[in-house]
């Protein structure tokens, strides 16, 4: 295998990140929105990869500045089944934090067509690090349109994509274009495929090391990785693996043995991202400090409930031990959660955003506690404010907000760190109260 220190290295664009010496945040279906990649970065990652975004729901969209908390959406009124009787609701296609996650995101998109994916890839090219192209997902949502894993099979438009994506993306967005793939089914067909991936112009390759038929709980096959990293190194682009990797020191420990140069964490981060962290800095939280990060993320990123909810089925633990999964599986909305957790300095917060979403008359709570807490909570919107966490001062990007319906403006507590005379205040100063099925794309 080539030396790391010999190997030629393509150029990282002035906008762009080299993936060397990353432990990163794996593309994840549900698992990737904003609230679990903010999560994984402040428990260490180094990068976070966002879930695939199929190219057509992006070309079109709108991008806004969200005024109460300064994310990005990229929004788009979806169509309504031919009924003219029902009020239209922006859809939200993709949230990204710009401050927090400045410099760390990849966007990682679904598509089959090269013009689509420029087409799509510039909507967003200026908000994030890199543009990955999704060519391992084996789940037929992906597959059926000859995206994800189909483009295995059809090497020659894989190529074409990678090509445009460098030539009118990368190159004048400046950032880098990568591509993550799954080993085929003899080292000779994945060799020769890497082979002409690499010439593409690209400046990462992640490769998840189980073929398109297999699925997570089957054991990740390594035996081709060297060649991989070999086949990259050669060409001066970075090697990531992933497939089986359980911790920061874990990937560490891999990275080493096979010669790659990165690695990501899919599963393990879904359960408890806090496996960032090395040992030497803790190792994994409790499930109790980890589901409170969670929750105030959420809230503060005004997460949609529904996923939410199925992250926190995974986040906290279940069985006959611990009633509050099964009270937690009960919520309606944030301040449910809030109160069924004892996390009451959040409850202010939650309360407005759930006001915003619309899921204020679900809670399982008395309706008149319900309706006397939201009435408090907007009459003393300051107090609120204190009490959910310092607010956050934040400027809006430099880039107009387009159309695409009516901004919200009322406001919620603290979101993200405030700024203090220039210097911003990490939500890490934040603790909780002490108490002792991912599609990888």
């Amino acid at each position: 295998m080539t030396s790391l220190t010999s190997a030629p290295r393509v150029p990282i664009p002035a906008n762009g990140v080299d993936y060397r010496g990353k432990v990163v945040l794996a593309p994840m279906v549900r698992s990737g929105e904003l609230p679990s990649r903010l999560l994984a970065l402040k428990y260490g990652a180094d990068l976070v990869w966002g879930p695939e975004t199929i190219d057509r729901a992006l070309v079109g969209a709108s991008r806004r500045v969200n005024p109460r908390n300064g994310t990005i959406e990229f929004t788009r009124v979806p169509s309504n089944g031919g009924r003219p009787d029902k009020p239209l609701h922006e859809s939200i296609i993709y949230r990204l934090d710009p401050q927090r996650e400045k410099g760390k995101l990849i966007f990682q998109i679904g598509t089959a067509d090269p013009e689509l994916a420029v087409r799509a890839a510039k909507m967003v090219a200026g908000d994030v690090a890199g543009i990955d192209l999704n060519s391992g997902c084996p789940k037929p949502f992906s597959t059926c349109g000859g995206m994800g894993a189909a483009l295995l099979r059809t090497p020659d438009k894989l190529v074409s994509i990678l090509e445009a994506l460098v030539r009118e993306v990368g190159n004048p967005y400046q950032i880098g274009i990568s591509v993550k793939i799954r080993i085929l089914e003899t080292p000779e067909l994945t060799e020769n495929l890497v082979s002409r991936l690499v010439k593409t112009g690209i400046t990462g390759l992640t490769v998840h090391c189980r073929t398109t038929p297999m699925r997570p709980r089957e054991r990740a096959i390594r035996d081709q990785l060297q060649m991989v990293a070999s086949i990259c190194h050669k060409a001066g682009v970075a090697c990531l693996m992933n497939g089986d990797v359980s911790s920061r020191d874990n990937a560490l420990a891999l990275m080493s043995e096979y010669g790659v140069d990165g690695a990501m964490i899919a599963t393990s981060a879904e359960s408890n991202p806090s496996c960032f962290r090395s040992k030497a800095e803790g190792g994994l939280l409790p499930w109790r400090d980890v589901v409170y990060d969670y929750v105030k993320a959420s809230i503060e990123s005004e997460n949609r409930f529904g996923n939410t909810k199925f992250l926190l089925n995974t986040l906290i633990p279940g069985g006959k031990k611990n009633p509050e999964f099964n009270h937690a599986k009960n919520a309606k909305n944030y301040a449910d959660y809030c109160r069924i957790l004892e996390f009451e300095d959040l409850l202010p917060g939650a309360l407005e955003v759930d006001t915003i979403l619309n899921l204020t008359e679900k809670s399982i709570f008395k309706t008149e506690t319900r309706s006397k807490a939201v009435q408090n909570a907007i009459k003393n919107n300051e107090t609120a404010r204190a009490a959910g966490g310092a607010p956050r001062s934040k400027t809006a990007s430099a880039t107009p907000a387009t159309t695409g319906g009516p901004i919200r403006t009322s406001s919620i507590p603290a979101s993200t760190p405030k700024e203090e005379n220039g210097a911003k205040v990490d939500l890490s100063a934040s603790s909780p109260p002490s108490q002792n099925q991912e599609v990888t794309a």
